[in-house]
């Protein structure tokens, strides 16, 4: 890897396009390295996770509602949407938005954490939808996709959008456009403006994620998929883009981040070395934010051994500069206690998570986010005797470079009412590729099968399958199979008409 020295340039110094972050970008996207036997089968088993959270979501509100817009734009050869026929196609920008919106309701799919937080299985629907409009290849879907991974793994890891508060789709805009560029086989010039272009209005900001969290949590990633195939589209016909967009005098790092004297280490593949960032990913055994999959898995294993809850006098969860503030007692959202929070909300309070994992020796994406849970007294009671602090062990652990050191979990200390003090403490997930129980191919299979049963029908989950075991033989019309089909009952109906379906 080579680290690349960004910052700001005043518009005199006239940086040129081959020292812009952009166009190193968009030189790693037109490098045509070979994939790594490895990195094909793990771009195979994120196919299946997208997937296996799009069954569960079918139904959901988000998703029945982002679908309903996308099927108001049926185009040929278009692109397909969870659920649908095979042969109902729609505009590439819209069919990623409503899988977009599907893989991510649920919060349940592939994370990376860094500098800043992302999940780059966000960069598949964009990729995916294009290469099918456009009559691609198994291999050039796979090409696309390890150059998305890369870029947005490589950006999380040096520039930090968190702390200025600005949402994490500000890098997933500019990697779905360089895979989509790697996809197509366009020029570096081509793919260095659509970079440009994402990045430019896919910048918004972390309330989406504060206070009071809405649906549009899980739709911020399918309008950042969505507005790189349209940066890629208009590109392509000869337009240009903000330039230099993260470089310039007026641009992202001077106003957005840091101030124009701020200098960003960002590493990217030198030219000739493979695209294997996806395998520095992982994914969710758990439906909630990924800084909870370890505090999941040690509550359940605590549980035991504290006995009767009801005893309980205080739990505090030593972790990460990022747990607490984020989904901890740091983040000062008194939402994150309230027993009427949505979902979404509750997704990002580990005191809720935690409560509920210690109370059901586990979690289930729906049953523990049911209203009616939520409001369980005895539950509201353990909750709210949870709080988190920063400890600098776990800060430091959390950004350190190296595997064996990296964690996102944290140290717990149960005290009860008759003084017991009962301690533990987990670094990453049983899942994550350092855990107990590594994800690998079959148990990628075996959550698609657990989300999908009752919802897609065991013939068309074979079919799904066996097409991701052929992924880079695939020829362009059996892109479409990359893809599930639902009976109508399964898909749920919208609870109300947008300007598309207006009567």
């Amino acid at each position: 890897m080579l680290e690349h020295k960004v910052r700001t340039h005043k518009s005199s110094e006239n940086l040129k396009r081959e020292d812009q972050l952009a166009w190193k970008i968009a030189s790693v996207a037109t490098d045509p390295v070979a994939l790594d036997d490895d990195v094909v089968e793990m771009i195979g088993n994120r196919i299946i996770d997208n997937a296996a959270v799009a069954a569960a979501s079918i139904a959901r509100r988000p998703a029945v509602s982002a679908r309903a817009q996308a099927t108001a734009h049926p185009f040929s050869p278009g692109a397909t949407i969870f659920g649908l026929a095979a042969d109902k196609r729609f505009s590439p920008e819209w069919a990623a938005w409503a899988n977009g919106v599907a893989v991510r309701e649920l919060d349940y799919h592939d994370t990376f954490l860094a500098a800043d937080y992302s999940h780059p299985g966000d960069n598949i629907p964009p990729i995916l939808a294009v290469a099918q409009h456009c009559g691609l290849s198994g291999e050039a879907l796979a090409r696309g996709i390890a150059t998305g991974y890369e870029i947005q793994v490589d950006l999380v890891r040096g520039i930090c959008l968190h702390e200025h508060k600005i949402d994490h789709i500000a890098h997933l805009g500019p990697s779905a456009a360089a895979g989509i560029g790697t996809a197509l086989g366009l020029d570096t010039e081509t793919i260095y403006q659509a970079v440009q272009q994402a990045l430019h209005v896919t910048t918004t900001t972390r309330q989406s994620r504060k206070g009071e969290i809405s649906s549009w949590k899980a739709y911020a990633p399918a309008f950042a998929g969505k507005m790189a195939v349209e940066a890629v589209d208009r590109v392509m016909r000869g337009e240009g883009a903000p330039s230099p967009a993260w470089e310039g005098e007026d641009g992202f790092i001077a106003y957005l981040l840091s101030g124009p004297g701020a200098e960003y280490t960002v590493p990217l593949p030198e030219k000739g070395e493979p695209k294997r960032a996806i395998m520095d990913t992982y994914t969710k055994e758990h439906s909630a934010e990924y800084q909870s999959q370890a505090l999941i898995d040690l509550a359940r294993r605590m549980g035991p051994a504290i006995g009767d809850l009801s005893k309980v006098k205080s739990i505090l969860i030593e972790t990460s500069h990022h747990t607490h503030y984020v989904i901890g007692t740091g983040a000062n959202d008194p939402q994150k206690m309230d027993p009427s929070a949505s979902r979404e909300t509750l997704d990002h309070s580990i005191m809720y998570i935690f409560a509920v994992a210690l109370e059901d020796g586990g979690w289930h994406h729906e049953r523990s986010y049911a209203p009616e849970r939520a409001k369980r007294p005895e539950t509201v009671a353990l909750w709210h005797k949870i709080a988190t602090a920063e400890n600098p062990e776990w800060t430091r652990r959390y950004h350190s470079h190296d595997p064996a050191e990296k964690a996102f979990g944290g140290h717990v200390i149960v005290t009860m009412e008759d003084g017991r003090i009962i301690e533990d403490q987990l670094a990453v997930a049983d899942a994550n590729p350092l855990g107990n129980r590594p994800f690998s191919r079959p148990d990628y299979v075996k959550k698609f099968r657990m989300l999908a049963h009752g919802v897609v029908a065991a013939g068309e989950q074979d079919r799904f399958l066996a097409t991701v075991e052929r992924l880079t033989s695939l020829a362009p019309e059996e892109l479409f199979g990359l893809n599930f089909v639902v009976s109508p009952d399964k898909l749920g109906a919208p609870a109300r008409t947008g300007i598309f379906d207006w009567k």
